[in-house]
């Protein structure tokens, strides 16, 4: 296998002479059979001979996380003649891990860190707010996740659900508040608990009425910081989205489909190619809240984003999903992926916001319709909101457009 990748003799008896080469032979095969591009292939082969030498591995065994990370501390620190600044990052411990995780999960030999405290109360709780209230992902994910860092936090502490008090929930939010928090994150914050306290009293796994103990601060009506950035700036975002570089060109996408169209981050990630019809122009979005479909018209400069990304970077893989990940095995777009298309671009013009993710720009594309005259009912309806006091918060950063409502228009978002 070595022969198919190196050219050197010397590369290829280094190669051969080191541990485990059967089983890195293995991995190789198997990156050939699915299409990963020859570097790629020689940067996981490289990888795979210090994986073995820091990790001291003469056979190959199940490792834990904590080995992992300890050996690629050791790797980001090595200079030792075992180093090839071609194939390595000084002083950077990812690409290690990376490689470590992905060749001992092809084995079966990667021991996942244990999940953390309470992980199945979070997980129920996650389970009923998607499956009996109707939340959308995004929301789920937040509850739990702000409902689990408390309880890890309890469990530091060594405190229990059962057991766990008004007081233990108040130091935490002091904490937090220490720590920086804002006051709209410290709400956030409480309401996830609210919400998950109430679900534990009634599963009987905590003492009653602590969820209508704690207190949700008030945001102020009018915040210093604008929570979205204006029209101009969201303009300034698509061209830093500019070049010939996939990530560049599916940027260009997907951030004008959050500005002309307000989509929420989910419902761009599932978005289908079968969802465009580009004879009758016009494509259809399954709303992430309450579900539900609703289709708009392809506004030419989206349609065009979006040609361009099929036609030039998309991967030409099975997957229907019209947006596809960062690398193999091609799928879907992760959040995380989302967000840093909109906030990197954000924090590069030095643009200051309480929210620098893809809902920010749902806040522009509000306030751009407020401004060129359209109705709160009618932002409501185009944003996919069920009543016009979801639609509210866009207003109250415009009263003088409020006075101008007239006929909605797409055009005026050209």
């Amino acid at each position: 296998m070595f022969e198919q990748i190196y050219q050197r003799t010397k590369a290829i008896e280094r190669h051969r002479q080191a541990p485990l080469r059967s089983e890195r032979e293995q991995y190789l095969r198997h990156m050939l059979e699915e299409g990963y591009s020859h570097d790629t292939m020689i940067t996981a082969a490289t990888y795979m001979l210090h994986i073995v030498r820091m990790l001291g591995l003469q056979e190959l065994r199940v490792v834990y996380e904590e080995e992992i990370k300890r050996g690629a501390e050791l790797w980001a620190e090595y200079r030792g003649p075992f180093r090839d600044p071609g194939h390595s990052e000084y002083g950077s411990s990812k690409p290690f891990i990376k490689y470590a995780h992905s060749w001992l999960r092809f084995h079966g030999k990667l021991a996942l860190s244990p999940d953390p405290p309470f992980y199945e109360r979070t997980q129920a709780f996650a389970n009923a707010l998607e499956l009996e209230y109707g939340l959308a992902s995004t929301t789920v994910h937040g509850y739990s996740d702000r409902a689990q860092a408390f309880l890890t936090w309890l469990a530091a502490q060594g405190g229990d659900l059962a057991t766990v008090s008004v007081a233990d929930i108040d130091m935490f939010i002091s904490i937090k508040r220490a720590e920086g928090w804002r006051t709209r994150g410290i709400a956030n914050q409480c309401q996830a608990l609210r919400s998950f306290f109430r679900f534990a009293e009634m599963n009987g796994w905590c003492r009653p009425n602590l969820a209508l103990a704690i207190r949700i601060p008030r945001i102020p009506q009018y915040e210093s910081r604008p929570i979205g950035p204006t029209w101009v700036q969201a303009r300034q975002l698509l061209k830093l989205a500019e070049g010939r570089e996939p990530e560049h060109i599916r940027a260009r996408a997907i951030l004008l489909l959050l500005m002309v169209y307000g989509l929420r981050s989910s419902e761009i990630i599932q978005l289908r190619l079968e969802d465009f019809d580009w004879q009758s122009e016009i494509f259809t979005v399954r709303r992430a809240k309450r579900g539900g479909i609703q289709q708009y018209p392809i506004q030419y400069e989206v349609g065009e984003a979006i040609l361009k990304y099929i036609q030039h970077a998309r991967p030409q893989v099975s997957d229907r999903h019209l947006f596809l990940g960062e690398r193999r095995p091609w799928g879907p777009l992760l959040h995380g992926t989302m967000w840093r298309t909109v906030a990197g671009r954000l924090r590069t013009l030095g643009i200051e916001l309480d929210h620098v993710g893809p809902h920010a720009l749902r806040h522009s594309s509000a306030t751009r319709l407020l401004q060129k005259g359209s109705s709160l009912k009618e932002i409501a309806d185009f944003l996919g909101h069920r009543n016009t006091k979801s639609v509210g918060i866009y207003a109250k950063f415009d009263t003088k457009a409020l006075r101008k409502v007239a006929d909605f228009r797409l055009s005026g978002l050209r």
